[in-house]
């Protein structure tokens, strides 16, 4: 189910995005939920208390806080909602790049460019979903590419999500979960019981340790080398990596 939400302090605006939708959905038959807010306030206070959309549109000029400054207080709970601002003026055209804004809609709205705004976002959501998974970290919730994720680990019952960029992400959750969640994906190997490494950023195997691309180096228990080594070759050789 797609969750889906509109904040405009104009309730006229509300209405007629909210028709909109219901002629999409009953279009393309497509499961969406939608949630109105008249004011950004009462979208960021949600937000804050643990409510998620997948899509957002926001108007920018409203009372008291703009749709700006709204999505600046949304993002720090949420880095992976798609913002699309509404607005009768490209001033801001600008500064909503600045808070990942996905796309940037002048008023008024006509059901054609509805239509294909919102084929292509539910295309980008659904892209994204294939090849990523979604955290809550305490930084808030965070979308991530599984190219992006060198390897994971857990202490006690602490996700620490090592990505190629040399950040690293802390969730809670647990490693079995997310075996598997990323099983299907066929570039997991769990070769430690607190590690999760992707295959595609394995740099070296011995019999004592897994060496990744950032030279970190997980150890690996006795007996296991044949096992890891040959989980290894057949990923290597399944997406013509190795040469022979």
């Amino acid at each position: 189910m797609t969750e889906v939400a509109f904040c405009d302090d104009d309730g006229a605006v509300l209405r007629e995005l909210r028709s909109l939708l219901d002629q999409y959905r009953a279009d393309r038959d497509e499961e969406i939920n939608c949630t109105m807010f008249h004011n950004p306030l009462e979208l960021i206070h949600a937000v804050e208390h643990g409510a998620r959309f997948d899509i957002l549109f926001m108007d920018i000029l409203m009372p008291g806080v703009n749709g700006i400054d709204a999505a600046s207080e949304i993002r720090v709970f949420d880095k992976a909602v798609k913002i699309i601002f509404l607005t009768s003026s490209a001033e801001f055209a600008v500064q909503s790049y600045t808070v990942g804004a996905y796309f940037y809609q002048l008023k008024p709205i006509w059901r054609e460019s509805f239509f294909r705004l919102m084929d292509s976002v539910l295309a980008a959501c659904e892209k994204e979903q294939m090849d990523s998974i979604v955290l809550r970290c305490k930084t808030g919730v965070a979308r991530i590419g599984l190219k992006e994720l060198e390897y994971c680990e857990v202490v006690h019952r602490t996700l620490f999500f090592h990505l190629t960029s040399g950040k690293v992400l802390e969730s809670f959750g647990s490693l079995d979960d997310l075996s598997a969640q990323l099983e299907p994906y066929q570039c997991f190997l769990r070769p430690h019981r607190s590690y999760l490494v992707n295959l595609e950023y394995v740099r070296n195997i011995t019999a004592r340790t897994v060496t990744m691309s950032c030279l970190t180096e997980i150890p690996l228990p006795r007996g296991r080398y044949n096992e890891v080594k040959d989980a290894y070759l057949e990923y290597a050789f399944r997406d013509r990596q190795v040469m022979v």
